[in-house]
C-alpha cells in the first residue's frame, strides 16, 4: 500500500521523468565520446604510418641510389621489428614485391586492379600522384582476427634516381612503385574497447547517482514539505497552535510553509506575550532585588564606618588632651631629675624609664592622629593634578623601602592622567597601598621571595574616570581577612608595625572623592587592589535655605 501510495505522488512522477532524461543523455553523450575518440586514435594512428612510411623512403633513398638491396632489405627488416608493424612490403609499378620484411608473408605480386591498387591505377597505368591522400590507406582483418592498417605511399621518380646509373626509367615515369606499411590496430582496439566498457560503467554509475540525488532532492524539497504542511494543517486544526514547519527558501512551498508559520504564530502571540512578560517580570525582580541587597551592603558599610568615624573623633579628641600631658609631665620630669644630683646608675634609670613613657605616649598620640585622619569630614583642596606625578613620588619615596625587601616596583600611567583631586591625599592612599604590597612580599625566614609590585593607570571605559591598579605576588589573603579589610584597628602584623587604620583611611579619602576602592586577593597568588577615581569631582549640592 505505501509503494502505491508513492507512485501516485507528484515527486515519484518527476522523479521518473528526470531519471529518463538524463539515462538517454548520458547514453548519447557517451557513444558521441567513443566515435571523437575513435576517430582521434585512427587519426594519430595513421600519421604514425605516415611517419613510418616517410622513415623507411628516406632511410633507404641512398641504397636505392647506389643499387644496395642488401642495405634496403637490412632497413626494412631493420624497422619492421618495431612494436605494431606488421609488415613492409615495397612493390614495383608492375605489382611485384622486391623488398619486404620477413613477417609480410610470402605474397610476390599483388592484383593492381584490386581495391587497394585501382586508386592511383587508373586508364591502364600507373598515374602520377602528388601527395598521400586519406583513401590511400585500409583497413583489413589480418591474423587472428585482428585489424590492421595498411598506408601505400607512392615512391617518386626523383632526378637522382633517373640519372643514376643502375635505373632505366625516363623522367616521364613519375612513380616507380609504392611502400605498403603495416601497422596493427589490435592495442587501439583493446583501448577502445576497455573505454567503452569504463563510460558505459561511468554512465550507469552517474545515472545511479543522479538518481539518487534527483529522488533525494525530490523527497526532500517536494515530497517532505507537502507532507509537512498536510500534518500541520491535522495539528492546527487538533488545536496545537505551537507546531511550525520551520521551512526555509524562496519557492512557493516555502512561501506557503512560511504563510501557514504566520497564521500559526498570529494564533499563539497573545498566549506567548504573557508567558514572556511573567519571565521577564520574574528576572526584572531578580534583579532589583540583587541591585538592593548590594545597596544595603553599601549603606550598612557606609554607615558602619561612619559611627566608627564619630566613636574614632570622640575617642580622639578625648584622649589627645590626657596624652599630651602625660607627654609634657615625662619632659618636665626628665628636666627636674637632671637638677637634683642623683647618682649616675640612678638617674639613667630614671630617665630610661621615663623616655619609655615618653615613647608611649608619643605612639598614641600618633595612633590618636590617624584616628582623626580617619574620622575627619572637612571640605579637600581639590585641584587638577596629574596622577603620573603622584605616582612618581610614591615611587620615589617607597623606592629604598622596596630595594631592601627585595621587591622590584615597576609604574606606567596613560598619558590622559589629568584628575580633580586632593594630591596630597591621594599620594597618602597610594603610598598605604604600596608599603602593605612591599611588607607582603618581605623576605621571610631568610628567604628572598624576589617580589615585583605593579603599578598601572589607565583611563575607564566610559573615559570619565581612572582606574588605578596595584598588584603584586606577595601571600595573598583569606576572604576573612577581605571581609575586615577596611575596618580601623584590622590588622594582620602581629609584631607592632602597624596599627590597622592605613587601609581604613584610604577608604574614606577614596569614599571622600566619590571613587570605589576593590580588592582582589587569594592565598599564595598576591593582590590586586584597584582604584576608580573620576576625573572630574561633581559640584556641591547647594542648600536651598
Amino acid at each position: 500500500m505505501i509503494i502505491k501510495a508513492l507512485t501516485r505522488t507528484l515527486a515519484f512522477r518527476l522523479f521518473i521523468l528526470i531519471a529518463s532524461v538524463q539515462t538517454i543523455i548520458l547514453l548519447g553523450l557517451t557513444f558521441a565520446v567513443l566515435h571523437v575518440q575513435e576517430t582521434n586514435w585512427m587519426r594519430h594512428i595513421v600519421d604514425d604510418a605516415i611517419r613510418v612510411s616517410d622513415l623507411i623512403v628516406r632511410s633507404t633513398r641512398y641504397s636505392m641510389l647506389l643499387n644496395r638491396k642488401e642495405d634496403v632489405h637490412q632497413i626494412v627488416e631493420s624497422v619492421s621489428g618495431e612494436s605494431g608493424i606488421t609488415g613492409i612490403r615495397i612493390y614495383n609499378k608492375q605489382g611485384e614485391a622486391i623488398f619486404g620484411s620477413p613477417d609480410s608473408g610470402n605474397m610476390r605480386k599483388v592484383d593492381i586492379d584490386g581495391e587497394a591498387c585501382v586508386v592511383c591505377h587508373v586508364s591502364g597505368g600507373l598515374e602520377y600522384v602528388p601527395h598521400v591522400r586519406e583513401e590511400m590507406y585500409r583497413i583489413f582483418k589480418g591474423s587472428e582476427d585482428t585489424r590492421v592498417l595498411g598506408l601505400i605511399t607512392p615512391l617518386h621518380n626523383e632526378p637522382e634516381c633517373a640519372n643514376a646509373a643502375c635505373h632505366a626509367h625516363p623522367k616521364e615515369k613519375t612513380i616507380l612503385g609504392v611502400l605498403d606499411v603495416k601497422l596493427s590496430l589490435e592495442t587501439m582496439d583493446l583501448q577502445l574497447r576497455e573505454s567503452t566498457t569504463s563510460l558505459l560503467t561511468l554512465s550507469l554509475g552517474a545515472v545511479v547517482l543522479v538518481g539518487i540525488a534527483a529522488g533525494a532532492f525530490l523527497w526532500f524539497f517536494v515530497y517532505g514539505p507537502v507532507r509537512s504542511l498536510a500534518e500541520g494543517m491535522e495539528s492546527i486544526a487538533a488545536g496545537n497552535l505551537n507546531h511550525r514547519l520551520g521551512v526555509t527558501g524562496k519557492d512557493e512551498l516555502a512561501q506557503l510553509a512560511g504563510s501557514f508559520d504566520v497564521m500559526a504564530s498570529d494564533l499563539q502571540t497573545a498566549r506567548q506575550e504573557i508567558t514572556d512578560w511573567s519571565e521577564t517580570l520574574e528576572k526584572k525582580v531578580r534583579k532589583k532585588t540583587a541591585d538592593l541587597e548590594m545597596a544595603h551592603r553599601q549603606i550598612m558599610q557606609a554607615e558602619k564606618m561612619a559611627s566608627i568615624g564619630n566613636l574614632a573623633s570622640s575617642v580622639a579628641h578625648e584622649l589627645n588632651n590626657p596624652l599630651e600631658g602625660i607627654l609634657t609631665y615625662a619632659k618636665l620630669i626628665r628636666k627636674r631629675l637632671a637638677k637634683l644630683g642623683l647618682p649616675p646608675d640612678t638617674l639613667g634609670s630614671y630617665e630610661q624609664e621615663l623616655g619609655l613613657i615618653a615613647d608611649e605616649a608619643q605612639r598614641c598620640g600618633n595612633i590618636v592622629k590617624n584616628l582623626l585622619v580617619f574620622a575627619r569630614t572637612e571640605e579637600m583642596a581639590l585641584k587638577p593634578a596629574r596622577l603620573s606625578e603622584i605616582i612618581n613620588r610614591c615611587e620615589m619615596l617607597v623606592r629604598h623601602h622596596a630595594e631592601i625587601n627585595g621587591v622590584s616596583v615597576e609604574t606606567k600611567c596613560t598619558d590622559r592622567d589629568t584628575l580633580e583631586c586632593d594630591a596630597d591625599q591621594i599620594q597618602q592612599v597610594l603610598l598605604a597601598l604600596m608599603v602593605n604590597a612591599i611588607e607582603a612580599m618581605a623576605p621571610k625566614d631568610d628567604k628572598l621571595r624576589g617580589g615585583r609590585l605593579s603599578v598601572t593607570a589607565t583611563r575607564g571605559s566610559k573615559d570619565e574616570t581612572l582606574e588605578i591598579r596595584l598588584a603584586d605576588n606577595g601571600v595573598g589573603m583569606t576572604n576573612e581577612v577581605k571581609a575586615h579589610l577596611f575596618e580601623p584597628f584590622f590588622t594582620t602584623k602581629r609584631d607592632g608595625r602597624g596599627v590597622g587604620l592605613g587601609l581604613a583611611v584610604s577608604y574614606g579619602i577614596v569614599q571622600r572623592h566619590h571613587g570605589t576602592i576593590e580588592v582582589e586577593s587569594s592565598v599564595g597568588h598576591g593582590t590586586v587592589f584597584t582604584i576608580y577615581l573620576p576625573v572630574r569631582q561633581p559640584l556641591p549640592v547647594s542648600d536651598p535655605s
